[in-house]
C-alpha cells in the first residue's frame, strides 16, 4: 500500500468536523444520530489508515514518529467513545439547549468533539511552539464552548466561566513562558532550542524561569497541584461526555507536549535537575491531594474528578524520573503512555456506564448505583471492572501502568515518590470500593429495568475486555511505544544551521 501523506489524517479529521457542521446547518432532520454513527465509522477507519502514515513526512514543525502515532490512535478512540456516549446524553442534553425543536442544537455538540480530536493529533505531532500553541488552543477554545454546552444549566454555565478564565490565564503563563524561551535561545523549534543550548552560553536563572511559566500553562492543562482547582467543579458542571473528554483527552495531549517540551532541557546544566525537582514536588502534593480529597465525595462525577488529580500526580511521578542523565527518558516515557492507554480504556468505560446509569436513575450520586448488580449485571461488571483497573487491581491494565510508573521511578531513585504512590493506592482502594459496594451489597432504589443500547452495548464489552487484556498481555502497547523516536531529519537540518 502507497504510504499516505502525514497530514491526511489530521486533514480528513478536519473535513469530517466541517462536514458535520453543514449537516447540522443545512439538514432539514433534527436526528443528527445517523450522521454521528457515519463520523464514529469514519473515525474508527483512520485508525487503521494510520498505521499507513508515511514515516518520512515530518517538518521543522510536525513530526512523524512512534510517540506522535501512538497519541493519535489514542486520541481517535477517546473521540470515539466520547461520540458513542454523546448519543446515549443526547436526551439530557436536549432539555437544557434553547431550540426551536428538541433536536436543535445537537449538531454542534456532535461536531466539536471532531474538531476537539484533530487539535489533539496536532499536539501530538506538534515540535515547535508555534504548532504547540496554535493547536492547543483549538483543543481549548473547543471544550470553553461544550463546557458551557447545556446554557438552561446553571452548572454548565458556572463550569464554563471558571474554565473560560482560569483556561486564559493559564494561555497567558504558556505564551510568556515560550516568549521568554526565544527571547533567550533565538528559535521556537524544539530541536534548535536544544542545539542552541548544547552550543550557546544561555544563563540558566532566566531559563529556569521560562521554564517555570511553562510549567504554569501545562500544569492547568494536565490537573496538576497547585494548578487544580479548576477539575472539581468543571468536571461536575459540565456534559458527561465533555467530563470525559477532558479527564482523559486533555490530560493526553498534556502529557506528550510536557515530554516532548521538556526533552531539549534535561540534559543543561544546572537546569535538568532543578526541573525535575519542581516535577517531583508537583508529583508527591498531586497525588496526596486528589486520592485524600476523594476519599469523603458522594458525586460519582466529582469522585472521578479528584481521583482524575491523583491519576495526574502518578504521571507525573513518570515525567519527574525522565533523567537524561541516568538514562531513565525512555523508560519514563513508556510509562506515560501506557498509563494513558490504561487510564483512557478504564475512565471512558466509568463515565459511559455512568451515563446510562443516570439517566435512568436520574442522578449521578453514588448511591444511585445501589443495587446496580440486580437492575443491570451487564453494567454492574463493567463498573466493577473499571474500579479495580482504576485501584490497580492485579491483572488489569491499571495495575500494570502504576507498575511501570513506579518502576521507572525507582531507576530514578525517587524513592519518596514511590512511597506516597503506594500510601495514595491505598487510599484509592477505600473510595473505589465504595462504589463498587454500593453496586453489589445495597439494596436497588428502584425497580426500572435499565435499557442499553445495542451499540452502547458494544462500546462497554470491548473496553471491559481491553481493560482485562493489555493487563494480561501489555506487549501490543508496549511494543508502540518502546520504538525509538527519533527527531525528524528536517528538524536536525534547521538546528544545526
Amino acid at each position: 500500500m502507497t504510504p499516505i501523506p502525514s497530514l491526511a489524517l489530521e486533514t480528513a479529521v478536519l473535513i469530517l468536523g466541517i462536514v458535520m457542521l453543514l449537516v447540522e446547518s443545512f439538514s432539514k432532520s433534527d436526528d443528527k444520530r445517523g450522521c454521528v454513527r457515519i463520523a464514529i465509522a469514519i473515525l474508527t477507519a483512520l485508525i487503521g489508515f494510520s498505521f499507513f502514515v508515511n514515516p518520512h513526512g515530518g517538518n521543522q514543525f510536525y513530526a512523524v514518529d512512534a510517540t506522535a502515532h501512538f497519541f493519535k490512535v489514542l486520541a481517535l478512540l477517546t473521540t470515539i467513545v466520547v461520540l458513542v456516549m454523546a448519543l446515549e446524553y443526547s436526551s439530557v442534553l436536549a432539555k437544557f439547549i434553547p431550540g426551536v425543536t428538541p433536536g436543535a442544537g445537537l449538531g454542534e455538540f456532535y461536531s466539536l468533539p471532531v474538531f476537539t480530536c484533530a487539535g489533539l493529533m496536532f499536539m501530538a505531532s506538534a515540535v515547535d511552539f508555534l504548532l504547540i500553541f496554535v493547536s492547543l488552543e483549538l483543543v481549548t477554545i473547543s471544550f470553553y464552548i461544550l463546557v458551557a454546552y447545556m446554557r438552561r444549566q446553571s452548572a454548565s454555565l458556572e463550569a464554563g466561566v471558571k474554565y473560560l478564565i482560569l483556561g486564559a490565564l493559564s494561555t497567558g503563563f504558556l505564551v510568556y513562558g515560550i516568549t521568554w524561551i526565544f527571547g533567550l535561545t533565538g528559535e521556537t523549534n524544539l530541536a534548535a532550542i536544544q542545539h542552541a543550548l548544547e552550543t550557546k552560553n544561555v544563563a540558566t536563572t532566566p531559563l529556569l524561569f521560562g521554564l517555570m511559566l511553562l510549567l504554569v500553562g501545562l500544569g492547568f492543562k494536565v490537573a496538576a497541584v497547585p494548578f487544580q482547582l479548576w477539575v472539581p467543579d468543571v468536571y461536575q458542571g459540565a456534559p458527561t461526555p465533555i467530563t470525559a473528554f477532558l479527564s482523559v483527552g486533555s490530560k493526553a495531549a498534556g502529557f506528550v507536549v510536557l515530554l516532548r517540551v521538556l526533552q531539549p532541557f534535561l540534559a543543561v546544566p544546572g537546569v535538568g535537575v532543578k526541573l525535575l525537582a519542581v516535577l517531583a514536588v508537583m508529583a508527591g502534593l498531586t497525588m496526596l491531594y486528589g486520592n485524600l480529597a476523594a476519599l469523603p465525595q458522594d458525586n460519582f462525577k466529582r469522585l472521578l474528578a479528584y481521583s482524575s488529580i491523583g491519576h495526574a500526580g502518578y504521571l507525573l511521578t513518570a515525567v519527574a524520573s525522565a533523567n537524561a542523565i541516568t538514562d531513565t527518558l525512555g523508560s519514563a516515557r513508556l510509562a506515560v503512555g501506557f498509563y494513558l492507554a490504561g487510564y483512557l480504556l478504564m475512565t471512558l468505560l466509568s463515565f459511559l456506564i455512568l451515563i446510562v446509569v443516570a439517566r435512568h436513575s436520574r442522578g449521578d450520586d453514588i448511591l444511585h448505583f445501589n443495587g446496580l448488580a440486580k437492575r443491570s449485571p451487564f453494567l454492574a461488571f463493567g463498573l466493577l471492572t473499571a474500579m479495580l483497573s482504576l485501584a490497580g487491581i492485579p491483572f488489569t491494565v491499571g495495575f500494570y501502568g502504576k507498575l511501570l510508573v513506579f518502576l521507572a521511578a525507582v531507576q530514578a531513585g525517587n524513592f519518596v515518590l514511590v512511597g506516597i504512590g503506594i500510601l495514595t493506592v491505598a487510599a484509592g482502594f477505600y473510595y473505589y470500593l465504595r462504589i463498587v459496594a454500593a453496586m453489589y451489597w445495597q439494596e436497588p432504589n428502584c425497580d426500572t429495568p435499565i435499557v442499553i443500547a445495542p451499540l452502547t452495548r458494544f462500546t462497554i464489552g470491548a473496553l471491559t475486555f481491553a481493560v482485562f487484556f493489555f493487563g494480561i498481555f501489555p506487549q501490543p502497547i508496549k511494543r508502540l511505544l518502546e520504538n525509538p523516536a527519533p527527531l525528524p531529519r528536517a528538524e536536525l537540518h534547521t538546528a544545526e544551521r
